[in-house]
């Protein structure tokens, strides 16, 4: 898959595509619904297919401080969607000039005299162009006039629920990651840097590795099992998000316990995949009452992700 960073590196290409176009956060099963019709399309009529999206994400332009938290950073979105067999990836950085663009605009400069369309894939909900004034009507209407067409697929639910990526933040942020990881279609996942924390772990006999987090979307505090990557090796692991009550502290923290791995992780960078909720936090009565604690979280992870890796 060939990544675009900006329209400008598409000039003077003699493209001819069937495009995808949406901000993809999570690349969860409606958006894989959308890249996989796009490139059943594009197989159809020998076109090149390619993922439209865009960063930052759109709210970040439109409302700053006040946006939804981002599911998947713009790295990981990549690495998702290439899974799919896609050509191309083109990356168009959202400003606040660009948010200025009329729907007719983006139309005839982007789709048609750069992209050079044959047929675009949209959701139903698909709206685009200064203060949202193009949706799928007029995407249609521009479509017979240029020579594109416009397809639309049927919503993918789960329990007469639309899957979409509010509700996944939701799942998330409330623990639920059952409910996430069948709209995601895998575990959610957050990446991080490992910085120095404050050793208590290691104090207590279970060493930690403290994550500086590149991902806005954290989910709920407690302690979870998860699987840890580095350098596309998977472990095993338990994690505590949250507080740290038992010592009274008030800093955020995101520490993982690598169950069969002692190397020194300072520095790198780390995938981690939440597989199940095991507890939420709490206050013990001290560190002899605390230690027995993960004792009993680390067996239960360790049965937990026997089956998985």
């Amino acid at each position: 898959m060939t990544e675009y960073y900006g329209l400008e590196q598409l000039e003077g290409n003699n493209l001819s595509t069937i495009a995808t176009i949406g901000n993809f956060d999570g690349v969860h099963k409606g958006h894989q619904e959308l890249i996989k019709l796009a490139v059943e399309k594009g197989k159809e009529n020998n076109l090149r297919t390619m993922a439209v999206t865009f960063h930052p994400h759109p709210m970040k332009c439109i409302k700053p401080g006040n946006h939804p938290p981002t599911i998947t950073p713009l790295e990981q979105k990549i690495e998702l969607l290439n899974h799919f067999g896609l050509d191309d990836i083109l990356i168009i950085k959202f400003t606040k000039e660009f948010a200025n663009l009329g729907a007719a605009q983006f139309i005839e400069d982007i789709l048609v005299n750069t992209l050079k369309v044959k047929a675009v894939v949209v959701g139903k909900d698909y709206m685009f162009g200064k203060s949202r004034q193009g949706d799928i009507n007029f995407l249609k209407e521009y479509g017979k006039t240029h020579n594109f067409k416009v397809f639309v697929p049927e919503w993918i639910k789960l329990s007469d629920q639309r899957i979409s990526s509010t509700l996944i933040r939701e799942s998330v942020t409330s623990g639920k990651l059952d409910l996430a990881k069948s709209m995601l279609g895998r575990f959610y996942q957050i990446r991080g840097k490992v910085v120095h924390g404050r050793n208590r772990g290691s104090k207590l006999g279970f060493p930690t590795a403290n994550l500086e987090l590149i991902d806005e979307l954290c989910p709920k505090t407690g302690v979870y099992a998860v699987i840890p990557e580095i350098d596309n090796v998977k472990y095993k692991g338990v994690a505590n998000i949250g507080y740290s009550p038992t010592f009274g502290e008030q800093n955020f923290t995101v520490e993982v316990h690598f169950l069969d791995f002692k190397e020194d992780l300072y520095g790198r960078k780390i995938k981690v995949s939440f597989v199940q909720r095991l507890r939420g936090e709490k206050k013990f009565s001290g560190i002899e009452e605390l230690s027995d604690q993960i004792s009993k979280d680390i067996g239960q992870a360790r049965k937990i992700l026997g089956s998985i890796v």
